[in-house]
């Protein structure tokens, strides 16, 4: 009897809470002090969990923003120049920070000569990257060379020998899970690493992570 009156009396005070002058707003609580970014991070933390964003992208961003990711080649050679081999060097170095990320290699040649020999040189070009950033100590179960654009995306438009053109271009292509997300650990390495490498000695000097406490 005492819980059936209990349970009218609820029902009761809801009932009186959806009066006429309330019914029809809706309002989440909380919503007269969202000022319209409240939600945002946990917005961004959803879509990290739900692969909604786009990780690889992000990384191939921050790829060709940090290191110079083209090399080029002598006429109608796939052989590395020094400079080219500094370069690669330094995409290694980056490389071996992200052991979960995979890289693909793209060839790409001038229009002198025929079209199928072109394709042909422009993936020479890019298995001649991917054997060197092997020998760096990258797996080669990480790096593919499987796209040879040939002559058909030319950064100059000639029709005779152009050096910018003779290139490979190195892009981040994805993590090895198909939908990696925070959960799964792969960035949450990315950043622990990123963390960890700020409190590195640069030039002599100790270094750590900034705090607010000075």
């Amino acid at each position: 009897m005492i819980k059936a009156t209990i349970a009218s009396l609820t029902l009761g005070l809801v009932l009186a809470g959806c009066s006429s002058d309330t019914v029809g707003s809706y309002r989440e609580a909380g919503s007269l002090v969202d000022t319209g970014h409240f939600g945002n991070a946990t917005m961004n933390n959803q879509q990290y969990m739900t692969g909604e964003k786009r990780y690889a992208y992000d990384l191939a961003q921050r790829f060709s923003s940090e290191v110079l990711t083209t090399v080029n080649f002598a006429f109608n050679s796939a052989d590395l120049d020094a400079g080219a081999r500094d370069t690669l060097r330094e995409q290694a170095h980056w490389i071996r920070q992200f052991p979960e990320v995979r890289f693909r290699v793209y060839g790409h040649t001038d229009k002198v000569g025929s079209g199928s020999f072109n394709k042909r040189l422009g993936l020479r070009r890019a298995r001649a990257v991917v054997n060197f950033l092997a020998s760096e100590g990258i797996s080669k179960s990480r790096l593919e060379a499987v796209v040879s654009f040939g002559e058909t995306q030319p950064l100059i438009v000639t029709e005779g020998r152009e050096r910018r053109n003779r290139r490979t271009v190195t892009e981040v292509s994805g993590f090895f899970e198909r939908h990696p997300s925070v959960m799964d650990g792969n960035y949450a390495h990315v950043v622990y690493r990123d963390y960890l490498n700020s409190g590195k000695t640069v030039s002599g000097h100790a270094t750590r992570p900034a705090s607010s406490d000075g």
